[in-house]
């Protein structure tokens, strides 16, 4: 079972709810909960496990891919990056997947 508490949004904190819930799945991904190429589930289902708006999920799995932690393909779903096994501080991982992405734009 994971050391990491489950998610509470605190409505009063400063930071957007959206950041605290991409910290949140950034916890879990540090504690082993979610491994590195496991499929995460849906965004409607993760809104709903989370007790939060659909759109906050969306906004907060923008986040962990901007922060290099998670991986989307189309049609087939949101993946934790591969490459977290790879390194001892996640944060190395935030803009280094840009070389390998087509460009979006």
């Amino acid at each position: 079972m994971s050391d990491v508490p489950p998610f509470e949004p605190d409505h009063e904190s400063p930071t957007y709810v959206y950041v605290q819930l991409a910290d949140h799945i950034t916890e879990r991904i540090k504690a082993g909960d979610l491994k590195p190429g496991q499929r995460l589930r849906p965004e409607r289902e993760q809104a709903e496990e989370y007790g939060v708006a659909y759109l906050t999920v969306r906004r907060a799995m923008r986040e962990l891919r901007s922060r290099g932690l998670i991986l989307t393909v189309v049609g087939k779903g949101t993946f934790v990056n591969p490459k977290v096994a790879e390194v001892e501080d996640l944060s190395e991982l935030a803009r280094g997947e840009d070389d390998e992405r087509p460009a979006d734009r």
